[in-house]
């Protein structure tokens, strides 16, 4: 069945095309399996909450009839500006409009936040952009540079709200501009789009677009909401979507909440987060987190921007999902929100995840794997840009490390191949089990062989995290970091960036050394496979005493077919490799309009250099969870496809690119 909503309709109908419904919550309370929510152009201010699920065969859709010409937004316009002193000026709201929700009495906090202020979920916009949140009236007045901000200039543009008589008043410095006469929206709802029961599946969302809402931070030992999200469901789709201004994360894949243990840390202060996410995922085995119930989501062709904590962020719930098409980009330019949760996408126990042929720019970090990247794929994606605009911004104290992607204490096998990485880091691994396969790197591979563990009074405290059945969510075990494990074949690393002395950082615990040499030479200190095996004497019976300390040191790496240029270094055990530090080589990603391509010379300077065919007997199994690194189905890897989809031959050419002269090609359009 057809249902149609019109918010323009002169009345409240009944769902018939010649009589819609003037509000998409109408039309989700009635609606049943396969039926079809057709949406006419207009704004609509709600949060709607399916209340029923689709199926498997018969998916409840809704879709926008014009794209993007149905907005569904969490503000509400405000015109009743009063001037309050100089450029600044005042409003007052009602508190009953934010009904059992008010974004200017919640705060933005929980486990892992570590930002030195603590700001609000609510949001004044300006022309659709967030203006700045202040802690006093004195800072709104002064208008100040925030000079954490990479849009520094807009960042004078200040908010500022406290509580009066069951009224919130709100501040406001427009720099001369008039608020009346602007489009000036506050946000006023939580959540867009997001059931508030788990288990509502099987729901399309086509073409709308979502905008600021009033969303909460969202850790992984916590219930994470955005401005829309399947919360703890199946078989979602989100797709052609334009999704922006979220306070906290646009789109949610996220965990379920779990009153015994939500915030535990920060409520309670006595046990460490650390513990508190293992004891998330035993107790989601309890509360239903199998194949069969979650996840299996699909997150295509959407354009996701200027959000604060994530563009994409999921624990648990984004198993078995898809993420294609999307372009993600300036999330947390505004640098107010500090955690270890910022990024375009941020996962945690991304099993058997695929995120493919993505535009990711522009955002403090690309992609963070966070814990069980088991199963997980990263290819054919485009990523520049994901660092601060200017060495001179600097890195407010708790905030992240910039970089394209972050793949942390995880056990593999996480696959990362034909990626384009041009942002001044390109891979952080404070992890094992990691194949990067077929890439093309301007950035370093950093956080090799440490950021892992913690030192808590003098003692390294190990930090034990899970692996699981493969391709399932049972846990099969857990186990501490060891590094290495690693497959490094068939990229190209091009020094882009002057090199540097390696910096080593201590943060939250944590030391880290920040390398910025590209190459491999950061894996000098691994053995190869067969060095570290013949330690195990694997002729004799097996002495636990004697075998106890190499079973803690860190594994093997497989590292071969690799070019470096521009003075990227190689490992000192790679056999074949093509090097080259007499030509200068360029790599300069070109914008036009919203198409991007290169410009480069590497076809001139790799000539004819060719190499092996890669695939899955190639990388084999990683260690702990012993696992091949293959497709979700259990199928293997042939990497006889490029960036482009195109064959490669048996002549392999590293890189991303089956036939160089095609780099110049458009990436993304």
């Amino acid at each position: 069945m057809k249902l149609f909503v019109d918010a323009k309709s002169s009345k409240q109908g009944d769902g018939s095309r010649e009589n819609p419904f003037k509000c998409i919550n109408d039309a989700a309370k009635v609606a049943a399996p396969g039926d079809e929510i057709l949406v006419m152009p207009g704004i609509y201010r709600e949060n709607v909450c399916p209340v029923r699920a689709g199926l498997p065969d018969a998916p409840i859709v809704y879709k926008s009839v014009e794209p993007l010409g149905a907005v569904i937004t969490g503000a509400e316009p405000a015109k009743n500006w009063e001037l309050y002193q100089d450029t600044v000026w005042r409003m007052s709201v009602d508190n009953g409009i934010f009904a059992d929700y008010n974004p200017y009495t919640t705060f933005i906090y929980g486990d892992w936040y570590m930002g030195s202020k603590i700001y609000h979920t609510g949001v004044v916009y300006l022309d659709d952009r967030q203006m700045y949140e202040v802690s006093s009236l004195e800072e709104c007045i002064k208008a100040e540079v925030y000079p954490y901000s990479w849009e520094p200039e807009y960042s004078r543009y200040k908010w500022y709200t406290e509580q009066k008589e069951n009224k919130t008043i709100i501040y406001a410095n427009f720099l001369g501009k008039n608020p009346n006469e602007e489009n000036v929206e506050i946000n006023v709802r939580r959540n867009c789009f997001m059931p508030v029961q788990n288990g509502i599946d099987y729901i399309t969302v086509q073409g709308f677009n979502i905008n600021k809402a009033a969303p909460t931070w969202a850790p992984p030992a916590a219930y994470q909401d955005g401005m829309i999200g399947p919360h703890w469901s199946k078989g979602w789709i989100i797709e052609d979507c334009d999704i922006s201004n979220s306070r906290c994360s646009g789109i949610s894949l996220g965990k379920y909440y779990d009153e015994e243990n939500d915030h535990y840390f920060t409520k309670n202060h006595v046990k460490s987060p650390t513990q508190m996410e293992r004891d998330a995922v035993c107790r989601g085995q309890y509360h239903g987190w199998t194949k069969e119930k979650i996840g299996s989501h699909i997150i295509r062709r959407n354009n996701i921007h200027h959000c604060e904590q994530a563009g994409i962020v999921g624990r648990m719930g984004c198993v078995f999902s898809v993420v294609e098409n999307n372009n993600i980009h300036h999330i947390n330019n505004m640098q107010q929100l500090i955690g270890a949760e910022l990024a375009a996408i941020k996962f945690h126990a991304a099993i058997d995840v695929v995120i493919r042929n993505n535009n990711i720019h522009h955002s403090t970090m690309g992609i963070w794997l966070d814990w069980e990247a088991q199963g997980t794929r990263i290819s054919g994606n485009l990523f520049h840009h994901n660092n601060a605009p200017s060495e001179d911004t600097p890195l407010m104290f708790g905030a992240m490390m910039c970089q394209d992607v972050f793949v942390e204490v995880s056990h593999g096998p996480t696959l990362i191949d034909n990626n384009i990485m041009l942002s001044q880091t390109s891979v952080r691994i404070a992890s094992q089990g990691v194949a990067l396969v077929h890439n093309l790197f301007l950035g370093a591979l950093t956080g090799i062989g440490g950021g892992t563990d913690n030192i808590a009074n003098g003692v390294i405290e190990r930090r034990y995290t899970p692996y699981h059945i493969r391709h399932e969510t049972e846990v099969a075990g857990f186990m501490t970091i060891l590094h290495g494990d690693d497959r490094i074949y068939n990229n190209i690393f091009v020094q882009n960036e002057p090199v540097k002395e390696a910096e080593v950082t201590e943060d939250m615990g944590f030391t880290t050394v920040n390398n910025n040499i590209c190459g491999t030479e950061i894996f000098d200190s691994f053995l190869n496979y067969q060095t570290w095996i013949d330690q195990f004497d694997m002729e004799h019976l097996p002495d636990m005493t004697a075998l106890q300390d190499y079973h803690f040191r860190s594994l093997p790496v497989w590292i071969n077919g690799n070019v470096y240029l521009n003075g990227a270094r190689s490992w000192k055990l790679e056999k074949d490799k093509f090097v080259d530090h007499t030509h200068k080589v360029t790599v300069e990603l070109i914008e036009e309009g919203n198409q991007y391509r290169l410009k480069t010379n590497l076809a001139q300077v790799l000539k004819d250099y060719t190499t092996g065919m890669i695939c899955t007997q190639t990388l084999g199994k990683a260690f702990e969870p012993d696992e091949y690194f293959e497709n979700p189905d259990g199928t293997p890897i042939i990497f006889d496809r490029d960036y482009f989809s195109e064959h490669r031959s048996i002549n392999v050419i590293p890189g991303p690119f089956a036939d160089l002269a095609k780099a110049e090609d458009g990436l993304w359009y």
